[in-house]
């Protein structure tokens, strides 16, 4: 495995956005790690889902071992997650001692949670304190309940990844929320420069909404109009991100914010997400290449991460380029009645939504196999 282009070098850490126990028990994870492939690496619980339910290592042996001893479905889907992001976290370490901006895995409290502050509160400080590691990021959605949580779990020192974020607003709720919290954090005697977070920015999921709607449109249309429309197929992710990335420097650029780095806070790096491209008319580095920039994050599944060793370009900072153009877009799209804002207010909706089937039927799937272990074990003792 090579190192991405140039990306490093240009600012942006690019991250796995998949875990596995076969790809650390294998080794993969180290490789990619130690040809400076990857700085960090994204889960979810489709993407835990995916790896058990597929059987991928040792889940069966441990799912086996766990149901024998007495636990639930709950209780051997947080014990099998555990166990990978702390594996994980220390596949990782080498790389965050040497930078502690470096070397970050993510697990995320349970979809089921958020629209629950307390709960997620709770949630979230039990996941950091049984991991303990300074390398876990522990992931929050950016719902409106959860936006307190963040202030008040960054307040008290722990360091996340929110998610879920789909427009301007979460993303200035979600960096408001953080400057707030480092400001408690801050006034409890806190040392800042142990904080760190991310804000996960979606990107493809707004094209296929928008692209959707664009469709829609024009099969009503014929000529100019018709090809307007379609020349607006593809942009609104990239449009929509570039002006957020507007909307970080901005933010952290404030006088708020400066007078907390002066105390040793570092800036909540936005990370893009949903990166791998699901149109196949569409460039397979189309969510890479043009959001390249200082103090980002890219993290992409594993077909896209070989696509950019394979054949990525190095680019310029995309990110900064064109941002006129990328407001004249949302502008047109308003025109047309596709409001992006709006847009990602329904895809936050859906995205808990489906994050929160994932884990039900990943904990259906984990029941039938510890059902199966019990009988088993009961064949054998007869």
């Amino acid at each position: 495995m090579s190192a991405p282009v140039d990306y490093r070098q240009r600012g942006q850490a690019v991250w796995l956005d998949s875990i596995s126990s076969k790809m650390i028990h294998s080794g993969w994870l180290s490789s990619l790690i130690d040809a400076g492939s990857i700085y960090g690496v994204t889960s979810n619980p489709t993407i835990f889902g995916q790896a058990i339910v597929k059987n991928e290592g040792d889940y069966n042996a441990g799912i086996e071992r766990l149901a024998r001893g007495g636990k639930d479905a709950f209780a051997i889907y947080d014990a099998l997650t555990q166990k990978d992001i702390g594996e994980g976290a220390d596949a990782f370490r080498a790389l965050n001692d040497r930078n502690p901006v470096d070397g970050w895995i993510s697990l995320e409290v349970l979809p089921s949670l958020a629209h629950d502050t307390e709960k997620t509160v709770a949630e979230a400080k039990r996941l950091a304190g049984t991991l303990a590691r300074p390398n876990v990021f522990i992931k929050v959605p950016a719902t409106p309940a959860c936006i307190p949580a963040i202030r008040r779990l960054i307040g008290e020192g722990i360091s996340i990844n929110v998610t879920l974020m789909f427009n301007r607003k979460h993303y200035k709720d979600v960096a408001n929320a953080y400057i707030d919290g480092l400001s408690d954090f801050a006034a409890r005697g806190g040392d800042l420069s142990r904080v760190h977070s991310v804000a996960s920015f979606f990107v493809s999921r707004v094209d296929t909404l928008v692209d959707k709607r664009l469709d829609a449109l024009a099969l009503n249309a014929s000529g100019p109009e018709k090809a307007r429309l379609e020349g607006l197929r593809g942009k609104a992710g990239i449009a929509n991100s570039k002006v957020v990335y507007e909307d970080f420097l901005a933010v952290f650029a404030g006088e708020r914010f400066l007078a907390l780095r002066g105390r040793g806070a570092r800036v909540q790096r936005p990370l893009w997400a949903s990166t791998g491209t699901k149109n196949p008319a569409y460039s397979d580095l189309l969510y890479v290449e043009n959001l390249v920039g200082p103090d980002t994050v890219n993290t992409m599944p594993e077909k896209t991460l070989e696509a950019l060793l394979d054949h990525g370009r190095t680019p310029d900072d995309t990110v900064n380029e064109g941002v006129p153009a990328a407001r004249r877009t949302l502008d047109d799209l308003r025109a047309l009645g596709i409001d992006v804002e709006a847009v990602g207010e329904e895809l936050q909706r859906d995205g808990v939504v489906l994050f929160e089937k994932s884990y039900v039927e990943l904990l259906q799937a984990i029941e039938t196999r510890r059902v199966d272990a019990l009988k088993t074990t009961q064949g054998v003792m007869e």
